[in-house]
């Protein structure tokens, strides 16, 4: 739910395009190469995303900018508390310039 609620939040702020997919094989929409290919930096949720980036798609992984916002799974779908986790870690990140 944090990267579909991530997606609400910027599928329409002019400063980014954005698609969301999920490690897990019982994700909507699951991460491929594709994804990777068409992404300028890559945001994660956890560290073990990040890792599992680094496993199946090592390619990517070394030439993709990836950034983790440390967001733990314990939230629902555009949950309040989350929008608002979301939006502090992720304009921090962007912030100070650490997606490009």
């Amino acid at each position: 739910m944090r990267s579909a609620t991530a997606h609400s939040i910027y599928s329409n702020d002019d400063r980014f395009s954005v698609l969301s997919a999920g490690t897990d094989k019982t994700a909507n929409v699951v991460l491929t190469e594709e994804h990777l290919a068409w992404a300028d930096a890559v945001i994660v949720m956890e560290k073990h995303h990040r890792n599992f980036i680094q496993s199946n798609f090592t390619n990517f992984y070394t030439i993709k900018k990836i950034v983790c916002l440390y967001i733990p799974d314990e939230y629902d779908y555009m949950q309040p508390e989350l929008v608002v986790t979301l939006q502090r870690n992720f304009e921090s990140v962007y912030g100070r310039g650490l997606l490009g």
